[in-house]
């Protein structure tokens, strides 16, 4: 029996590291995925997925389909010590880190928006790039260390290790460095950094993470694109965001947002060859968008990014509602706490002015605000037809049409599956419903009542 021959399969990680995988040459991509798993220890890679480059440009990659897809003649050809090159890359952003069960899948997100964030072109939200160095500083480097200083020469000596313990090259884009000066950002970085002192390394990765998403250009993927056929140079940029799809055009190397469309603002992306167009919904009024990718496998493999996309975002939506609702409880149980400080201030004030002593061996009071937890399910109706591309410019037109109904009432997920979100949000039970009681409250409330009953007997009004 004849021995199936074998590739090597080098996946360079976002982190800058790599793995190897040997594989038959007749492997698919799930296949090599599987390796990919073994080799991190972790179940999924949820956000993350294996992706080519082709014509300079990662596409990711149908788990379904053989490598020799991919690769063409070349894997058929090649043997086993020439390795060929997959990228492991964020398929998937996030609206809040804390989606990203893994920890390591978590680090490897984290690692790749690092990278984009010194990459990117926002000029205009240059504040934003000194807040996200400072969330890196802290996740990075840790506490900033600050001596006490007791003469000018301690003080001084303080001021030169302040500027000699991060570069700024590694945690600002190139264009910022060259508009502020070294010094500059050498100066100001680590008063922003100070201010996180205390925040463990993941929570520093999480507020990243979080604050990220806010950088244009951030958590996007963007695809070339041309306006005509004909054009030489693509000066068009599709990018799949977190909760649409955003058309830039470049000019003169500086991206213009053209229509930045949610995935409720989209009717259907259709293509045809090379052709590939977005239609908006008949309330928006927007003509059809048609645009020109390299060549009809570029077509295929965006329109899959941008169905895959659209079903993460259905399926963590649910999720995410129930981190905010987490996330919003916690913040107010730190202002009822702030508020009932406060309380005993306000019960000295009406004794003084009212003269009043009472019981509230009687009373009771509890604010309790209950969360409607009910909808119908989405659902959602997605059909592609895969075809066997023998010649890709004779691809038959392929249509994905959007089903995006967001409910009022989103519905929460059971408890039970996000029980590892009590770590991260300590103090909040995530079985309980939202409820305000307190005995401090029951106090001051009976007394404002009796003040209220006093002034109304002596005919005082109260408004």
């Amino acid at each position: 029996m004849r021995t199936q021959r074998k590739r090597q399969v080098c996946i360079l990680l976002p982190n800058k590291q790599h793995l190897d995988c040997t594989i038959g040459v007749t492997a698919r991509g799930h296949e090599v995925l599987k390796c990919v798993l073994k080799q991190l220890s972790v179940g999924e890679l949820q956000v993350l997925g294996l992706a080519v480059l082709r014509d300079n440009e990662n596409l990711f990659i149908d788990l379904g389909q053989k490598l020799s897809k991919y690769f063409g003649k070349t894997w058929n050809r090649g043997s086993l010590r020439v390795p060929f090159v997959l990228f492991l890359r964020v398929q998937y952003y996030v609206e809040n880190g804390l989606l990203i069960f893994s920890s390591k899948v978590q680090q490897l997100y984290y690692a790749e928006l690092r990278q984009k964030v010194l990459h990117s072109q926002s000029h205009h939200q240059e504040a934003l790039f000194f807040q996200l160095a400072a969330s890196v500083l802290q996740a990075e480097v840790g506490d900033l260390e600050q001596r006490e200083a007791k003469d000018e020469g301690d003080r001084e000596e303080n001021r030169q290790q302040r500027k000699s313990y991060f570069l700024p090259e590694d945690y600002f884009p190139s264009w910022l460095i060259k508009r502020r000066g070294r010094d500059f950002l050498l100066q100001h970085g680590p008063v922003l950094h100070e201010e996180l002192r205390g925040l463990s390394r993941r929570k520093a990765i999480l507020q990243f993470i979080q604050e990220a998403k806010g950088l244009q250009d951030g958590a996007v993927t963007f695809y070339r694109m041309r306006r005509e056929k004909k054009e030489l140079r693509s000066s068009i940029l599709l990018g799949v965001a977190l909760r649409g799809v955003q058309i830039y055009k470049e000019v003169e190397g500086k991206q213009c947002l053209l229509y930045d469309l949610f995935w409720t603002d989209i009717d259907r992306f259709t293509f045809q060859g090379c052709r590939f167009e977005i239609s908006a919904v008949g309330s928006l009024c927007l003509p059809k968008l048609l645009y020109y990718t390299p060549s009809a496998f570029h077509s295929k493999h965006i329109l899959k990014h941008l169905s895959d996309s659209h079903s993460f975002h259905i399926s963590t939506r649910d999720s995410l509602s129930y981190i905010q609702h987490l996330e919003n409880k916690q913040a107010s149980q730190y202002y009822k706490e702030a508020y009932i400080c406060d309380t005993t201030r306000l019960k000295q004030r009406l004794q003084c002015n009212n003269s009043i002593t009472s019981s509230v061996s009687n009373c009771s009071f509890a604010v309790v605000e209950a969360a409607v937890m009910s909808r119908e399910e989405v659902e959602e109706e997605e059909e592609e037809e895969e075809e066997e591309e023998e010649e890709e410019e004779d691809v038959s037109c392929i249509e994905f049409e959007m089903c995006v109904d967001d409910p009022e009432e989103l519905l929460v997920d059971d408890p039970a599956e996000l029980s590892w979100l009590a770590e991260l949000l300590p103090g909040v039970s995530i079985d309980a419903p939202l409820s305000l009681p307190s005995p401090h409250w029951a106090v001051v409330t009976m007394e404002m009542k009796q003040v209220l009953r006093r002034r109304a007997n002596e005919g005082v009004s109260v408004d």
